[in-house]
């Protein structure tokens, strides 16, 4: 791929940002699943701050991948679900997590290689 390649487009780069950062993946598998409320959803994600999940989630209606809506209960509440346009992501979320899963032992072992022995362990004898 080069710079012209329509895949590298500033403008996708964008989208993948706000659609594969930090918590967007995580909300997005939640939401798959069903439709919830905010305080279920941080609590199917319990080191997501309130913060960083109002953000995420503004993001992602944003990007049409969510949608909110208000729900007529006393007192009104929001439930967030995924669009039309987000669950053609659930297999690509689905497939990323799985690869990740797969992937994670070889990953923890090239990063032990790559940061070398801990403080704590002892010298190389010569």
């Amino acid at each position: 791929m080069n710079e012209t390649d329509p895949a590298l487009a500033p403008a996708h780069r964008e989208l993948l940002d706000q659609v594969l950062d930090k918590w967007s993946l995580q909300v997005l598998e939640s939401l798959c699943e069903r439709p919830q409320r905010f305080n279920e959803l941080r609590r199917s994600i319990p080191a997501v701050t309130q913060k960083s999940l109002t953000a995420t989630l503004r993001r992602l209606e944003r990007n049409g991948m969510v949608e909110r809506r208000l729900l007529s209960s006393r007192p009104v509440a929001v439930e967030y679900r995924v669009s039309g346009l987000g669950s053609t992501l659930q297999d690509l979320v689905d497939a990323l997590l799985a690869w990740s899963a797969s992937v994670l032992p070889d990953v923890e072992a090239a990063r032990e290689a790559f940061d070398g022995p801990g403080p704590d362990a002892a010298p190389l004898s010569r």
